[in-house]
C-alpha cells in the first residue's frame, strides 16, 4: 500500500496488513507529523498488451558497446582473463599520503615552529613584552609533555 504524508508529501510503501479496516495512528519519518491512516482503496488498471520489438544486439547496462564508441570514443574489451585485471592493480600507483605519514609531517611542523620560535623569542620578547610569559608558558607545557611521554615509554 503507498500512503502520502498529509504535510510534507512524503510516499511510503506500507504493507496492507499493517493497517486494519479501522486504521491506524502513523508518522511520517520526514517531518514527524501524525494522523490517522485507513486502508486505501486502491484502483485497478487494466493492463494493455504492449508489443515488444526484441533486439538482437547485446546491451551491457544502459548502453551498446556501438553508442560507447560512437559517442565517447570508448571501446570494451570483452575478456574473460583476469590475469589483466590483476596486472592493472599491481601497476595501479598509490596517490597520496598514508595517516602516519601525516602525522609524521605534524611532527616535523611542529618542531620547526617551536624551533624558529625558540631561535626568535629574545626578539619578539623584546618587540611585544607581554608575550614574555605565554612563551615561557607554552615551553614549560612543551617540556612537561616531554617528561610525560619519557616516563610512559620507561
Amino acid at each position: 500500500m503507498l500512503i502520502n504524508c498529509n504535510s510534507c508529501q512524503k510516499k511510503f510503501v506500507v504493507p496492507d496488513s499493517a493497517i486494519k479496516e479501522s486504521g491506524r495512528l502513523v508518522q511520517c519519518s520526514a517531518c514527524g507529523s501524525q494522523w490517522k491512516q485507513f486502508p486505501v482503496k486502491e484502483k485497478i488498471y487494466e493492463k494493455k498488451e504492449v508489443k515488444v520489438k526484441k533486439k538482437s544486439k547485446k546491451k551491457r547496462g544502459l548502453y551498446t558497446e556501438e553508442y560507447l564508441k560512437k559517442k565517447h570514443g570508448l571501446v570494451i574489451n570483452d575478456s574473460k582473463d583476469s590475469s589483466q585485471n590483476r596486472n592493472f592493480n599491481k601497476n595501479k600507483k598509490k596517490n597520496g599520503l598514508g595517516f602516519y605519514s601525516y602525522i609524521l609531517i605534524l611532527i616535523i611542523f611542529l618542531f620547526t615552529i617551536f624551533g624558529i620560535l625558540n631561535l626568535n623569542k629574545d626578539i619578539i620578547v623584546q618587540n611585544y613584552p607581554a608575550t614574555e610569559i605565554y612563551i615561557e608558558y607554552l615551553y614549560e607545557i612543551i617540556d612537561l609533555i616531554k617528561v610525560l611521554i619519557l616516563e610512559f615509554i620507561n
